[in-house]
């Protein structure tokens, strides 16, 4: 029976508004990651920063923000109007005060509740914000959220605007550090999203002329586009939309300027709406999925009083416009008007989606056999999966708290994946084991998917057949051997995904374990190292006699120390599918035949490294 607790009065708490931000970090700015995934938190008190500025612009003041992001601190600048020099302290320091409650002056803002700074200042160990106003300047200082000195006002030259100087705390955002792709990104989106707003980041510009369209060009190769991007503003709401020769479906949705990376009803309104406004162009009743493979869209609205998901903002959940209009009719009738018009207007581009969209349903039908029998043998797998080795909170399924946790590790033998899921966290964390190498599947169709068992439970174990959308694990971590063997499967690994799947990896779910290769230790101290470097410094700091063990391989590795690594510690690369980079060339180049360019590449770099000093290397 279980033991008696007392409960009273003593037990009830009333936390100040640092101490709940602290105490509760997750429910303000997501995950507290290391800063491997995009939507970590150290990326979203940025963005919670910068979204008072775009919010300035919006509103007619200021066309530059300047942002430096050194590696343990950030400096954001505008030229909007400044906060009131009287409220400096009191809008990053005091919860739900704010200039946007007014939706008369805000009406279609993206900070709406007065939490973003406040949760960026309580977060940090110290803290700087700076308001200029008409020739005056108030500055305020804070180490974790308490205010440590309060500058008078003084006189001075500068522009108006405000700046905030920050430095993320390290006791909630262990090991952190920002990955320049992932900023680069973020400023291109704001620059997207404000036609003449320049983002000024570590030095580079970020603007956009053509919003949207800009996007896509910049998204998707331009060799690989089936048609012309159709590009389509209207009043709130700007549509951008092509097809590619590609699989799977691709979008970026956006409200009131946030990058809405999770979707929500606006993305699934203008999924429905284009299948519909297709079926009527055309007047032909095709499938949806044919109709949305390959597709590659971006839709951007403006709507007053959003309401979304979480603090962060990924995913919005507002139904209806206004008290007439839903969601689903707003972006349905812009598109049933504006697209049905460009296509009569551009035969050329309505005969090439045709074409695309007759290519997709013959594809699908021809692989409709082999899909059948792959199912039904995954199906009886399933029951008895010795691949799979689940956990029991997935992506797909629920409202979990940990749902953006979950974690497949794919493994390659029984020795790495037995010590894994010893180690593993079986709530969130599932392992799935590679027989031997995969199929290296460049330049083959997706029938080989199902035709080859190993990926065909691969697919059904991610559960990301029919769509991204179904993925049941946020990280997708490829867990191999530092050795040859094991950066070979990584690659044919790779291969498979961005082959069939890279919006898998577009959406930032693919990341490689790094795992040490040394273990440096004496009787205090042990100290993991993931290069020799790291183990040259390590055994520096040790001084004395050091123990130095070579790990070769995941299976070397003992149940007790990979916990170390998996769960508080573990170090994720994630991969990045880099701008402007095709993935068709790429593929072609690490794992086609070999071709004469590869050979050139690895002849001119080759070099032999031999740790002797008295003996030169040539090569």
């Amino acid at each position: 029976m279980a033991e008696n607790l007392d409960y009273n009065e003593d037990n009830i708490r009333s936390l100040d508004w640092k101490e709940h931000m602290r105490l509760r970090p997750g429910m303000y700015i997501g995950k507290t990651g290391d800063g491997s995934s995009q939507d970590d938190g150290i990326y979203i008190l940025i963005k919670e920063v910068i979204d008072n500025c775009i919010d300035e612009y919006v509103m007619g003041h200021g066309k530059k923000v300047e942002i430096t992001v050194n590696k343990d601190s950030v400096d954001i600048r505008d030229y909007g109007r400044g906060i009131p020099l009287g409220k400096v302290i009191d809008c990053v320091s005091q919860i739900n005060t704010g200039g946007k409650y007014d939706s008369k002056a805000f009406k279609k803002s993206v900070g709406l509740n007065g939490v973003g700074t406040k949760a960026v200042n309580a977060l940090s160990t110290y803290f700087k914000v700076e308001s200029i106003r008409d020739g005056q300047k108030k500055i305020a200082e804070f180490e974790k959220g308490n205010l440590v000195k309060d500058h008078k006002i003084s006189t001075t030259d500068e522009a108006n605007g405000t700046r905030m100087y920050f430095t993320p705390d390290t006791a909630i955002f262990k090991n952190y550090h920002f990955i320049p792709e992932y900023l680069e990104n973020q400023m291109w989106n704001y620059a997207y999203l404000n036609t003449g707003l320049t983002m000024h980041f570590n030095g580079q510009k970020y603007a956009s002329k053509d919003g949207l369209l800009d996007l896509l060009k910049r998204k998707v190769d331009e060799e690989s586009i089936v048609y012309p991007i159709i590009h389509l503003k209207g009043e709130d709401i700007e549509v951008a939309i092509t097809h590619a020769n590609q699989y799977g479906e691709e979008y970026y949705s956006f409200v009131n300027g946030q990058h809405t990376i999770m979707g929500g009803t606006h993305l699934a309104a203008f999924r429905e709406s284009f299948v519909k406004t297709i079926r009527d162009y055309y007047k032909k009743d095709f499938e949806a999925v044919d109709i949305r493979t390959a597709i590659v869209g971006a839709v951007s609205i403006r709507i007053q009083e959003p309401v979304f998901e979480s603090q962060t903002k990924t995913k919005l959940g507002t139904v209806n416009v206004d008290e007439k209009l839903t969601m689903k009719n707003f972006i349905g009738e812009f598109l049933s008007k504006q697209l049905d018009d460009f296509l009569h207007k551009n035969p050329i581009t309505a005969d090439a989606l045709l074409r695309k969209i007759m290519l997709s349903e013959r594809e699908r039908k021809d692989m409709a056999g082999v899909k059948k029998l792959a199912q039904q043998r995954a199906k009886k797998a399933n029951l008895h999966n010795k691949n799979l080795r689940d956990c029991r909170t997935h992506l797909n399924e629920g409202k979990g708290e940990r749902k953006q946790d979950t974690t497949v590790f794919i493994t390659e033998g029984d020795s790495a994946s037995g010590s894994i899921t010893k180690a593993r966290d079986v709530e969130t964390q599932a392992v799935f084991s590679l027989r031997g190498k995969p199929l290296n599947c460049y330049g083959l169709t997706k029938k080989v998917v199902y035709e080859n068992e190993e990926f065909n439970l691969l697919q059904h174990a991610l559960n990301i057949e029919e769509s991204i959308d179904d993925l049941r694990y946020n990280n997708v971590v490829i867990a191999t051997d530092a050795d040859v063997d094991g950066m070979h499967i990584r690659l044919l690994l790779l291969t498979f995904f961005l082959q069939f799947f890279p919006d898998l990896v577009k959406g930032g779910h693919v990341k490689i374990l790094e795992t040490p290769l040394f273990r440096v230790r004496d009787k205090k101290e042990t100290i993991y190292c993931y290069s020799d470097e790291e183990r040259k410094n390590a055994i520096e700091k040790l001084k004395g006699k050091a123990e130095i063990t070579r790990f070769k391989g995941l299976g070397e590795i003992s149940p007790e120390e990979f916990e170390e690594f998996i769960n508080e510690n573990i170090k994720l690369t994630p991969v990045i599918f880099k701008e402007n980079t095709t993935i068709k060339k790429m593929l072609e180049y690490y794992m086609g035949k070999n071709t004469m360019e590869r050979q050139l590449f690895i002849i001119d770099n080759l070099k032999i490294e031999i740790d002797d000093p008295n003996i030169i290397a040539v090569v």
